[in-house]
């Protein structure tokens, strides 16, 4: 069996999803994702110009050996471009691989360890009652968990995760009007005075059995994210994500020394080389990967096992950005993980993006459900792609009030 072609798409409905699609002299296809938002492009070319003339002819069954040829291949290794692209080709051969064993992937990972997983949904809102509202909203559709993030009084710009305007589905953070960024207004102080407050009062009003989620997003410095997950120890947060920024993992240290909030964080981390001492180390409590951003399933799989010996449990990233490959091949890693956590869902249920990809995969209750389709159980219309082309686009960036840039 041999890889004949390789095709890559880009675009979508609100997003710049970066599709591969790998076809073999058996008439086998698979899919992977390589979107990593607000550089689109760039995993596009690498894998058009590098990664594809490379695959054609080889045997899509040795997922092993292409995943290492890739990695071990190239001479600067890892880094989030690479390992974007290395996992769109990842997914798409474990993909085709399942699809000739006639079985969901989850079956070729060793079986399902639960039958539905747990997600979060994201409540925002531009002060407390609009927040309060967007909670409850979202558990009124049944969801069990819910990650909540508030704009501020006397902040001059929206905090990160708040959109301006009200209601539900506000896409607040990639913006599609140009390559230039936004610029947000960031004061710890008035975080560090309102939050603690805000989170207990969502405690009071929905009570011990709903599990809530808090995003930092980099933003404190050491001593203040150990005040901060001190401070709101009462609430009993099912995480505190990204308190401080992963480039400095020695911070954890002094805010486990003083407060016990559960920690999650690696979102913006690429390998196991990025997390592996704060793995073993016991120095977080959820594994924040995506599984295209840290170098597919073959990768992430190790990592999984790795977090799994250390009372480590995961939480993959889901953000807008990732595309219904992404969140299927999770979704059919999370079906497995004997160390699942969470999964983080804002993707999949749209119309566009259901025509787009589409699959059996279904949300009920709180609880991702994973389609017994073979493969990855979520396919892709490339009529419908052909609606759809690249718009330029950029995250936020964030500056202190005094104008100093800050971390986003």
């Amino acid at each position: 069996m041999k890889i004949t072609d390789a095709k890559v798409f880009l675009g979508g409905p609100g997003k710049n999803y970066v599709t591969l699609k790998i076809m073999t002299d058996q008439g086998v296809y698979g899919l992977g994702d390589a979107t990593i938002n607000g550089r689109e492009t760039l995993t596009a070319a690498y894998l058009t110009d590098y990664l594809i003339p490379n695959l054609i002819g080889k045997d899509p069954r040795n997922t092993e050996d292409i995943w290492q040829f890739f990695y071990r291949g190239a001479y600067f290794r890892r880094g989030p471009l690479a390992m974007t692209a290395f996992a769109a080709v990842d997914i798409a051969l474990w993909d085709i691989k399942a699809k000739l064993a006639g079985m969901p992937l989850y079956q070729l990972l060793g079986g399902k360890s639960r039958e539905g997983a747990l997600v979060y949904a994201h409540a925002t809102g531009s002060d407390l009652e609009d927040l309060m509202d967007s909670i409850a909203y979202y558990v009124e559709q049944g969801y069990k968990a819910v990650r909540v993030q508030c704009g501020m009084p006397g902040m001059p710009s929206a905090s990160y995760g708040v959109a301006e305007g009200k209601g539900q589905n506000r896409n607040y953070i990639t913006d599609f009007s140009g390559i230039i960024p936004k610029e947000e207004i960031w004061d710890t102080d008035r975080y560090m005075r309102f939050m603690p407050g805000a989170l207990a009062e969502i405690r009071d009003r929905f009570g011990p059995d709903l599990k809530i989620l808090h995003d930092v997003h980099h933003r404190l410095l050491p001593r203040e994210a150990a005040e901060f997950a001190k401070a709101v120890e009462p609430v009993r947060l099912y995480w505190l994500e990204d308190p401080t920024p992963a480039d400095d993992q020695d911070a954890l240290k002094l805010l486990r020394q003083h407060s016990t909030v559960p920690i999650a964080i690696g979102e913006v981390f690429n390998s196991i080389w990025d997390c592996n001492k704060l793995i073993e180390n016991e120095m977080i409590d959820f594994i924040r990967v995506a599984v295209t951003h840290a170098g597919g399933i073959t990768h992430t799989r190790r990592i999984v096992d790795l977090a799994g010996m250390h009372n480590v449990r995961t939480g993959f990233h889901g953000a807008p950005s990732h595309s219904p490959i992404c969140m299927a091949a999770q979704a059919h890693l999370n079906a497995w993980a004997p160390n699942f956590g969470i999964q983080e869902y804002l993707v999949l249920g749209t119309p566009e993006c259901d025509a787009l990809f589409p699959s059996e995969h279904f949300l009920r209750d709180g609880f991702f459900h994973v389609s017994d389709a073979p493969g990855l159980g979520v396919d892709f219309d490339e009529t419908e792609a052909a609606r759809y082309s690249y718009s330029p686009g950029s995250l936020p960036v964030a500056r202190l009030t005094d104008g100093t840039l800050w971390n986003y």
